[in-house]
């Protein structure tokens, strides 16, 4: 089953939509999905059902809401990539943050407050989700081609649980010296796990479109599914 939902803001002065898709039987747990930069769009909410055919409750917050509520953009299409690197520049991540924290809450409500939460993103996502690893309480974390990682190392010391990226060794948003970076920070970290996928471009893993190359997407996907069976249940 799947619907739209209202999410209270952490001060409760607000809601903002997420889009929910629920398991058949009682969820394992819960896994927030984070947009990229297109917004909750179709090929996030594909992967919010995958999770819940995978018997996860899966929860993909609009962290855009506060710029303009219901994005849905085509990377595919120039005009719509080109707002879609306006919409990055106006927002504002620390506030994202505190709206996947919210959601995060909300998912308790939901499950229960012993229920365990997870987090997956993309692009964007990628990006916050390491962000949420280090400032929330998160269970756990996976990050698909994460911007500007290399940027956010000293901030490793607060990730007390789980976390695994994922890294196109051909990323044009992210060069050979910040991959680079990335593994000398990150590697002897016993909480984190990085994956390099050799010939790999940003996008590789997206539901649809020119992006995705498939057999990469099934090898990253299968070890993220591992990743939250394992530390999720």
């Amino acid at each position: 089953m799947t619907t739209m939902i209202d999410v209270p803001t952490l001060d409760g002065a607000a809601t903002f939509p997420a889009y929910r898709a629920d398991p058949e039987a009682t969820p394992r747990a819960a896994i927030i999905v984070i947009q990229e930069i297109f917004g909750v769009n179709a090929g996030i909410r594909r992967k919010c059902d995958t999770l819940a055919e995978a018997g996860y409750l899966a929860l993909a917050p609009d962290l855009f809401w506060r710029l303009r509520p219901g994005i849905e953009l085509d990377p595919d299409i120039e005009a719509e990539m080109q707002e879609a690197l306006g919409l990055m520049g106006e927002f504002d991540q620390n506030q994202g943050i505190q709206d996947i924290e919210a959601t995060i809450h909300a998912a308790r409500r939901l499950l229960g407050d012993d229920a365990k939460v997870g987090a997956v993103g993309y692009c964007l996502g990628g990006r916050l989700a390491f962000m949420t690893a280090t400032r929330t309480d998160i269970d756990a974390s996976v990050g698909y081609y994460g911007v500007g990682i290399d940027g956010l190392l000293g901030e490793k010391h607060a990730i007390a649980r789980p976390v695994l990226l994922h890294i196109p060794q051909e990323d044009h948003f992210v060069d050979k010296t910040a991959q680079a970076a990335m593994h000398a920070g990150l590697d002897d970290h016993p909480k984190i796990t990085l994956y390099d996928y050799p010939g790999e471009d940003h996008g590789f893993a997206t539901e649809f479109g020119e992006r995705r190359s498939d057999e990469a997407a099934k090898r990253a996907d299968e070890r993220t599914a591992a990743f939250f069976a394992s530390h999720l249940g």
